[in-house]
C-alpha cells in the first residue's frame, strides 16, 4: 500500500483562505478529497466547523459535511443555463427563496445579466465564476478549490485570483485552495502550506515563505533564487558572510543566529540569493556576464555568471537593456540574509 499523506495537520480560522501548495504527487489533491469526503483517511481526524466529519471508524457523507467544491474543470451542467446551474444545490428551499439566492450569487460574482446563458456561451473566467456561485449558493461551511485556474490562460490567472479573493472575503467564506502555482497561491491565500511528500513543510504567510523559508527545499520551491557557497566570519566590527560577491554584513540578530546554526566547523554554509537581492551597479567591482535575459515589462530577469562559473539571477529595470555576453556590475542589496547548511538537501 502506498502512503500518500503522513502526519498532515493544519487549521483554518473562520473566513480565512488557506492553500496547499505543491508539485504533482505531493499529496495536496488527496488532502482536498479527504476533506470533501471522497476518500477515507486510514488515520487521524477531520473537523469542519467544530464538528468531527471523519475518523478511522466513522465517515460523514460528502453531502452532509457542508462543503462546497469547485472542481478543476468547473463541472457545469451543459444542458442547464447559468441560473439553473447556480440553483442546482438549492432544491430544499422554496422557489422564491431559490430565485432570490440565485440572484444574490450572480450579483456577488458579477454575472447578473448572464443568468439565461449556457456554459458554452461563456468565457473560461465566466464559467469559473458560475462554478463559484453554485458552490457558494448553499452557504457551505468550507469551500474547496481544486486547481481552479489551471484551464485559464496564464495572463488571466493572477488577475482572476485577486478577483476571487475579493468575492470570498466579501462573502466571508472559509476556503481551502490546492494548486501547484505559487503566484495563484500568493494572490489568493492568507496562509499557505508548502506540501512535500504528504506533509506540510511550512505553513505560513506568503511573505515569510519567500523571505524566511524553513528549509532549503521550501526556498527552492517558493520563488526563484540560487544558493551561493559562503563562509561565516566573526570580526571585531561585526559578523559577515564572505561570498564571491564580497562581504555580506549580518545586521539582524535572527540572521546571525541562523547563520551560526548553519555553519560547519570551518564556518562554511550556503546563502540564498533571490533575484531582488542582486542589484545592477556599474560602479561595483564585481562583474558578471549576462547569459540570458527575459523581458518582464518593467524589468529584465537576467541570468548572470560570476568568474567562478556560479550563476545568479537578477531583476534589473528594463531601461537597462544589456546584451547577452557582456559584463555588468552587480552588488548585494537585501534587508536580511537567509542561510542553510552547506550539506542541506
Amino acid at each position: 500500500m502506498v502512503q500518500i499523506l503522513s502526519g498532515l495537520s493544519f487549521a483554518l480560522q473562520s473566513g480565512e483562505i488557506g492553500c496547499l501548495l505543491g508539485s504533482s504527487g505531493s499529496g495536496k489533491t488527496t488532502a482536498l478529497r479527504a476533506l470533501a469526503g471522497f476518500i477515507r483517511p486510514d488515520e487521524g481526524q477531520i473537523q469542519i466547523g467544530g464538528r468531527v466529519v471523519s475518523t478511522r471508524s466513522s465517515v460523514l457523507a460528502p453531502e452532509r459535511r457542508g462543503v462546497g467544491v469547485v472542481f478543476q474543470d468547473y463541472a457545469l451542467f451543459p444542458h442547464l443555463d447559468v441560473a439553473e446551474n447556480v440553483a442546482f444545490g438549492l432544491r430544499r428551499i422554496s422557489a422564491a427563496e431559490r430565485e432570490n439566492r440565485v440572484k444574490a450569487m450572480l450579483e456577488l460574482v458579477g454575472l447578473t445579466s448572464h443568468g439565461a446563458r449556457f456554459p458554452h456561451e461563456l468565457s473560461g473566467g465566466q464559467q469559473q465564476r458560475v462554478a463559484l456561485a453554485r458552490a457558494l449558493a448553499p452557504s457551505p461551511a468550507v469551500l474547496l478549490l481544486d486547481e481552479p485556474f489551471s484551464n485559464l490562460d496564464p495572463d488571466l490567472r493572477e488577475h482572476l485570483a485577486l478577483e476571487l479573493r475579493d468575492i470570498l472575503k466579501q462573502h466571508g467564506t472559509t476556503t481551502l485552495l490546492v494548486t501547484h502555482d505559487q503566484y495563484e497561491a500568493f494572490a489568493l491565500a492568507d496562509t499557505i502550506g508548502v506540501m512535500e511528500n504528504g506533509r506540510i513543510a511550512q505553513w505560513d504567510e506568503a511573505y515569510r515563505l519567500y523571505h524566511h523559508p524553513a528549509s532549503r527545499s521550501v526556498a527552492d520551491f517558493v520563488g526563484m533564487g540560487v544558493f551561493l557557497p559562503g563562509r561565516l566570519i566573526d570580526s571585531p566590527n561585526g559578523a559577515f558572510i564572505e561570498v564571491e560577491l564580497g562581504a555580506l554584513p549580518i545586521d539582524q540578530d535572527a540572521d546571525r543566529l541562523q547563520a551560526e546554526s548553519c555553519a560547519d566547523a570551518n564556518g562554511e554554509l550556503v546563502v540564498l540569493l533571490r533575484p531582488d537581492d542582486v542589484v545592477h551597479d556599474d560602479a561595483s567591482p564585481v562583474q558578471a556576464i549576462v547569459l540570458r535575459k527575459a523581458f518582464r515589462g518593467a524589468q529584465f530577469l537576467y541570468t548572470l555568471e560570476l568568474p567562478s562559473g556560479q550563476r545568479l539571477l537578477a531583476l534589473v529595470p528594463s531601461h537597462h537593456d544589456h546584451r547577452i555576453g557582456l559584463p555588468i556590475g552587480i552588488r548585494f542589496a537585501a534587508d536580511h540574509i537567509v542561510t542553510f547548511s552547506s550539506g542541506a538537501g
